[in-house]
């Protein structure tokens, strides 16, 4: 059955951004004048398709977050984060009790998810109840194992199958809901991504695959920010050209 009500959007802003060394949580920190949050939370929000949106964030700056959330007409809730992204994820579905709803869950520290992998990904959930957003290996990944206390090379496998996942991951609800209560029972239920929940949880699934973009990064490390900060200008110039060139026509 594929998703058929109301479109969502959770915008996971619940991580504490240990790797960037900072004393706030990454999806707070500003570029070009605007939070890693904002910047994600506009993009669901200006999307024609996105009939509503559920930001999950950090309960000790859920007071920035629910400042940050009263400019866009569409954020319905600001809701506290789990411990864990799982717990973060279930908890989003908790607001959501629509069966039949289709939700697209995306980290909010990738703040240049562009229209067109959104919509694919609605388009993707009238016919599949699951999707995932993945772009192409252009590195080589080999599989270890440890010998002599050294890691060896086990086997490579063929780069021509192979993904890197991105966000948002879309879903019914109903089968996401399923797909956890089954992980939460379970005794060895490790914390892993939403699709990868409904990949073992729910076998019978096919998750269907939709490309995603070189320029759908994630911040992470100190890095990253100078690449996200660059990538936004790049693309409010591109905005910008775009807008003069319809103004012409």
């Amino acid at each position: 059955m594929a998703a058929t009500g109301e479109r969502t959007a959770v915008v996971l802003a619940g991580g504490v951004g240990a790797r960037m060394g900072l004393d706030l949580p990454k999806q707070l920190i500003k570029l070009r004048g605007r939070t890693l949050l904002e910047h994600s939370i506009a993009r669901f929000d200006a999307h024609p398709e996105v009939e509503r949106v559920i930001v999950m964030m950090v309960p000790s700056h859920l007071d920035e977050a629910r400042a940050i959330a009263a400019a866009y007409a569409k954020v319905s809730d600001v809701l506290p984060g789990a411990d864990t992204r799982s717990g973060t994820s279930r908890a989003a579905l908790a607001a959501v009790p629509d069966d039949d709803a289709a939700v697209l869950l995306h980290d909010a520290v990738r703040p240049l998810v562009d229209d067109r992998i959104i919509s694919d990904c609605f388009a993707a959930l009238r016919r599949f109840d699951a999707v995932d957003v993945a772009i192409p290996s252009a590195d080589t990944v080999v599989v270890v194992t440890e010998t002599d206390g050294a890691e060896v090379i086990d086997h490579i496998p063929d780069r021509a199958v192979l993904r890197r996942g991105q966000t948002p991951q879309g879903f019914r609800a109903g089968l996401l809901r399923e797909a956890y209560a089954r992980a939460f029972a379970d005794p060895d239920f490790t914390a892993t991504d939403d699709c990868g929940v409904v990949v073992r949880y729910a076998p019978d699934t096919s998750v269907a695959v939709v490309a995603g973009s070189e320029r759908n990064i994630k911040v992470t490390e100190p890095t990253d920010v100078l690449l996200a900060e660059r990538l936004l200008a790049l693309s409010a110039e591109t905005d910008v050209r775009s807008e003069i060139s319809r103004s012409h026509l």
